[in-house]
């Protein structure tokens, strides 16, 4: 999903929109009834996000629940003004690469008792999630889904063009053979795309090139190293082969909507997309998912949206309350029992898998065992956002993978070094 800021005036409209129907008034009084915000980003999993507020509401009848959507393109900046302006809503969705800035702000609530009282046994999340909401040895937000990476792909392209659905067995040779093989100019299709994506693209292949990303305290990066200069080549050669759309018609039109144009045969990302391919009626019946093909091992970045609580709320007794239901079984089976997304709750996931059976999902959940956390050292955000200003000249073949790499993680180092 591409970041960008909004103009001031959108701004503007959507801090009204998240403070008119906010949650921030005075503390409830006993039997008094209170609204509370709860805001993400995806119409998609709205549906499903309402059906859980509904549930909750009927076992609180004196707590209502507005569910608020905002475009990805607004989100992140609304949610900053709001936290800072003591405008934000009370409950939000909240990703592992920006959750260090809130939490270090003192912007988030502290769930850490709220795991006491309610007898969360966190031990049910994957400890690569919980573990991204942790902070100062406070928990932040509960995880709400996880996610790994696997092959998107397109069987009817892969039929036109004679070439064996991807498996378990693929190495990169086997993935940049076939994008070659599948890229067909005439009708505009490409076989792969290859944006600048961290956590869908390059995260994964410099980890299986024996690369690390961030080191272990979180004081510098990897991406110079032979490794990670490796798994940046994995992409930058499918560029320079032509098998995949340029940054310049990847930029016009997401790699996503490229995928689902049938303008690309495949996609490496995460299975959050599930629900959409499944939704869309001229992908029925052509679309399949398969592991991450092998470099020198296997590997994949893995994440999850967590649920926080803004700490200005004026009523976070019913927003903890609110926040260990979302963080319970029967939100997780909710989001899993429509398709929504890959719950994070152990236990909770067959009914996603049941959901959509024509696709292979598994493969999603088997890749737990080789997965690694996505890296968040830092400000997260602010040198994850360097990537296309640094890494574009490689992508485009105007300046070495070596070079381009370097100069990278000169910059992402700068970054970790701040206090």
């Amino acid at each position: 999903m591409k970041r960008k800021w909004i103009g001031a005036a959108a701004l503007v409209t959507a801090v009204t929109l998240l403070t008119a129907c906010s949650g921030q008034s005075d503390a409830a009084a006993p039997g008094e009834k209170v609204t509370l915000t709860y805001a993400n980003w995806s119409e998609d999993q709205t549906p499903a996000m309402q059906q859980i507020a509904d549930e909750f509401q009927k076992a609180n009848p004196d707590i209502t629940i507005k569910v608020q959507t905002l475009p990805w393109t607004e989100y992140w900046s609304t949610l900053q003004v709001g936290a800072a302006g003591g405008t934000a809503p009370d409950a939000f969705w909240m990703l592992a690469d920006h959750f260090r800035e809130y939490a270090k702000g003192g912007q988030l609530l502290d769930l850490s008792d709220t795991v006491k009282s309610n007898n969360i046994d966190t031990s049910v999340y994957p400890k690569a999630v919980t573990d991204s909401y942790t902070y100062d040895g406070k928990l932040f937000a509960l995880p709400k889904d996880f996610d790994t990476n696997g092959i998107w792909y397109n069987k009817a392209l892969f039929d036109a063009a004679g070439v064996k659905y991807p498996d378990d067995t693929w190495t990169w040779q086997d993935a940049q053979d076939a994008a070659k093989k599948l890229t067909d100019p005439a009708k505009g299709v490409f076989g792969i795309a290859a944006p600048i994506d961290g956590q869908g693209g390059f995260y994964n292949t410099i980890l299986q090139a024996g690369g690390s990303i961030i080191n272990q305290d979180g004081t510098a990066s990897d991406f110079g190293s032979p490794a990670g200069v490796a798994g940046l080549k994995f992409w930058t050669d499918l560029q320079a082969a032509k098998a995949s759309p340029t940054l310049e018609q990847l930029s016009d039109t997401e790699a996503v909507s490229m995928f689902e144009n049938q303008k690309v045969a495949m996609y490496f990302s995460g299975a959050y997309w599930a629900l959409r391919f499944h939704n869309d009626a001229a992908l029925k019946g052509k679309v399949d998912v398969a592991p991450l093909p092998q470099g020198v091992k296997r590997a994949t970045v893995t994440s999850g949206i967590g649920n926080a609580g803004y700490a200005g709320s004026k009523h976070p007794a019913e927003l903890k309350k609110f926040l260990a239901f979302l963080g319970g079984t029967k939100a997780a089976e909710i989001q899993a029992a429509t398709g929504t997304v890959l719950p994070a709750y152990k236990g909770t996931q067959q009914p996603w898998l049941d959901s959509m059976p024509e696709y292979h999902l598994q493969v999603f959940i088997d890749a737990i065992g080789y997965s690694v956390p996505l890296p968040v050292a830092g400000n997260a955000s602010e040198w994850q956002g360097l990537a296309a200003q640094y890494l574009s000249p490689a992508w485009s073949g105007k300046k070495s993978v070596q070079d381009a790499a370097t100069e990278y993680q000169a910059a992402v180092d700068k970054v970790l070094a701040k206090k």
